[in-house]
């Protein structure tokens, strides 16, 4: 590894505007929701749904966007690249990551796609739906991607929904070998069962040569993997990657190494209010401990605090400080 470290970990991923509300049971049968899923959508759908969400919390989002704001609230050195247009969403997107100390220069599309949306019904069980709209963030194209930005970061953090637009993995695919020429370390979050569904031969291959650090929930490697127990999971996985942190909701996660298996407990909650964003700031507190060099079992204990504190209020973002947990 060359050269001086300017950031600890650098996210890519949709840049999203976040619409989160309150429904029941029965606004996800009237809407034709999958419960838990995450669904693609284009600009009539997303505009139909928006209309029917109660009252809703509107912040910038985006997976890799709440992972790297966890990290910032860590008080490590981020950075973002996502796509948003030129117009009052993306002003918002834009003005809010920077607020939080991240460091964010992708010019804004001028395209005729105006900033993504992430629609999220969250039912009382803490369960999130979400439907998404990517707008200009399927204009993220490998020039977005700046060769020195990547070089300088310890780690990249590469959110799996950008598969899905081919411009995107192109960026997705450039970032990944910038950063191994550099000899930094790649991340990985799978995102989404379904978007493994989409990519499972491609996700193979980017899991067993090109990723450093997968993240994955239990639904994810399963599919992954196309196996039934999570234990049989375990043995795929291991040896893939140099570390896979694979969380199990109130069960805690589990960590595999090439050298062993660490099982580490969920974090108490008083109540669970909201799932939305447990896998992004879980993979935030990882990512931090990793970056300070702390062994895999305290980088799971710190990613467990994390995830704790988005999950006992609403929002995909922190509403602490995260360094005041260490």
């Amino acid at each position: 590894m060359t050269g001086t470290t300017e950031f600890d970990v650098v996210a890519m991923g949709n840049a999203l505007v976040d619409v989160i509300a309150d429904v029941d049971e029965e606004f996800l049968d009237d809407m034709g929701l999958v419960k838990g899923s995450m669904t693609l959508v284009d600009a009539d759908r997303a505009e139909e749904l928006y209309t029917a969400m109660p009252p809703a919390i509107e912040i910038s989002g985006g997976s890799a966007g709440n992972t790297i704001a966890g990290v910032a609230s860590f008080g490590a050195r981020a950075a973002y690249i996502g796509q948003v247009a030129d117009d009052q969403l993306g002003k918002v997107f834009r003005h809010d990551i920077r607020a939080i100390g991240v460091a964010y220069d992708v010019v804004p599309a001028k395209g005729p796609s105006p900033t993504g949306r992430c629609l999220i019904a969250v039912t009382p069980d803490a369960q999130r739906t979400m439907n998404t709209y990517l707008g200009a963030g399927v204009d993220l194209g490998p020039e977005d991607v700046p060769d020195d930005l990547i070089r300088s970061a310890k780690v990249t953090y590469l959110e799996g929904y950008l598969w899905d637009p081919m411009r995107a993995k192109q960026a997705f695919r450039k970032a990944a070998q910038l950063a191994h020429e550099a000899g930094r370390k790649v991340s990985l979050t799978l995102s989404d069962s379904f978007c493994v569904e989409r990519h499972r031969d491609d996700f193979l291959d980017l899991v067993a040569g090109h990723v450093d650090i997968l993240f994955a929930n239990e639904a994810e490697i399963h599919s992954l993997y196309q196996v039934k127990s999570f234990e049989e999971a375990l043995k795929r996985v291991r040896g893939h990657c140099e570390v896979a942190a694979l969380t199990r909701s109130e069960k805690g996660s589990v960590i595999v190494t090439k050298n062993g298996t660490d099982v580490i407990k969920a974090a108490p909650v008083p109540a669970v209010v909201d799932t939305t964003g447990a896998g992004d700031l879980y993979a935030a507190g990882f990512l931090f401990g990793y970056t300070r060099g702390l062994d895999v079992r305290r980088c799971g204990e710190l990613a467990s605090l994390a995830a704790a504190e988005v999950i006992s209020h609403f929002g995909a973002r922190p509403e602490i400080h995260l360094m005041s947990l260490l």
